[in-house]
């Protein structure tokens, strides 16, 4: 069962269940706390596919990341000599950070991928219109991992119908609101 939460989604535990031998076991709790979400990546594209990654961190980077200083909104994802790299996240380093290191905001960072998925995302990238974006920046069993969507680009009218339907929904929940308020006043 999962819980949805703005700040984390908890897969839950604390009941037991009966495993393939009948015997009932714990089922142990997965904890996966986004740190960061690239909203634009959904405005600006359609994501057909998703995959999770590690990433090569230093260990700077991580202590930002955890104190939340990190964004993915400019970054973006490629594929270079087979391996898949995340471009221009910044994470800007905390004021303790070490003196004998310079820490880079904006460099290069690895995505921990197995090669079969690799070996797929060069295919699709290959293909005309598909692109790799960050969607999301999150902590899973203590470690950080990254979101990565295979994406098609919205044409302009695209983007258009989906501002026109999110406000076409606005305006549906202000009128239930305020038909809601008028009832309520007249009991």
């Amino acid at each position: 069962m999962r819980h949805e939460n703005a700040a984390h989604n908890t897969l839950h535990a604390g009941f037991l269940e009966p495993n393939a031998t009948g015997i009932r076991t714990r089922i142990p709790t997965i904890i996966i706390m986004s740190i960061v979400d690239n909203k634009k990546a959904f405005f600006d594209y359609f994501i057909e596919d998703r995959y999770e990654a590690g990433l090569e961190l230093q260990g700077w980077e991580v202590k930002a990341i955890r104190a939340g200083r990190a964004g993915i909104k400019e970054a973006y994802v490629r594929v270079i000599r087979s391996q898949v790299w995340l471009v221009g996240a910044h994470i800007s380093p905390l004021n303790s950070a070490s003196t004998h290191i310079t820490p880079d905001t904006i460099r290069m960072r690895r995505c921990l991928l197995h090669r079969e998925e690799i070996n797929k995302l060069i295919g699709k990238v290959k293909e005309r219109g598909y692109t790799l974006v960050p969607i999301n920046l999150h902590f899973s069993k203590g470690r950080v991992k990254l979101d990565i969507g295979l994406a098609k680009g919205k044409k302009d009218h695209d983007k258009r119908d989906v501002l026109k339907e999110k406000e076409g929904q606005r305006d549906a929940q202000a009128a239930m609101k305020k038909a809601m308020r008028g009832k309520g006043g007249e009991e």
